[in-house]
């Protein structure tokens, strides 16, 4: 059976809907399964749904198209879809795959889609050389640790390196790496980015205030104020 990709457009702009729809029908192997109209919208649905693709407008109010990926660094494979080419550079440097400007032509859109597919075939065979997903492997003193992602209790960044805090640890592991780097690696919805310096498990949430959270340690956290909407899901 051919594999199936589930993709989410997110625009602000009823036409691009429509013209993305039609350009996904025009693939087997692609499948229109929902439309966002909102940043804020978005993230909602990336929270409650399992998507394969999203399909990405830039300049949307309150929550652009850039923010949406610095909010969701480890998110669906994402095509960034817009009238601009400004911000090319800040797409690909939040790990968009292709970057097409509107009105997209059918080969432009076909060529996005090849790489997608060769990016899937690729994760796919490095999922089955690396079957252990329910942990984190990082080098400390010249060897390889793994800790499972359960007992991460929050991961600190510190310039070029990152604190981890684990339960199983009395003081944090110091680790070469930045946190959108790490993001990428935890395949987790347990974890979730809460200021531009930490990565939290929320699991690990003992209180919640408005602009803090208490993690089972004792230690407070500050709560960005960009991330605060990233926490409703979770804490609901």
């Amino acid at each position: 059976m051919a594999l199936t990709y589930r993709c989410l457009i997110i625009d602000d702009e009823s036409p691009a809907h429509k013209a993305l729809i039609s350009h996904i029908s025009k693939f087997d192997e692609l499948e229109h399964s929902g439309s966002a109209f909102s940043g804020m919208e978005a993230l909602k649905m990336l929270n409650a749904n399992p998507y394969d693709i999203i399909f990405l407008d830039i300049n949307m109010p309150v929550i652009s198209g850039v923010e949406l990926m610095e909010l969701q660094p480890n998110r669906p494979l994402t095509i960034v879809t817009t009238a601009y080419s400004d911000f090319a550079l800040s797409a690909y440097q939040n790990d968009a795959i292709d970057y097409l400007l509107k009105p997209i032509s059918p080969e432009k859109f076909a060529k996005a889609i090849e790489k997608a597919k060769t990016y899937f075939s690729g994760n796919n065979l490095k999922k089955e050389i690396s079957p252990n997903s329910k942990a984190l492997s990082y080098r400390i003193n010249g060897q390889i640790t793994e800790m499972p992602l359960q007992d991460i209790i929050y991961i600190e960044s510190l310039g070029n390196y990152m604190k981890l805090y684990s339960t199983k640890l009395n003081l944090p592991h110091i680790i070469y790496g930045s946190l959108s780097s790490i993001a990428s690696e935890i395949d987790c919805k347990s974890f979730v980015q809460v200021h531009r310096s930490y990565i939290v498990n929320t699991t690990k949430i003992t209180a919640v205030t408005f602009k803090t959270l208490t993690m089972c340690n004792g230690e407070i956290i500050p709560v960005g104020r960009k991330y605060q909407i990233l926490l409703d899901g979770f804490l609901k």
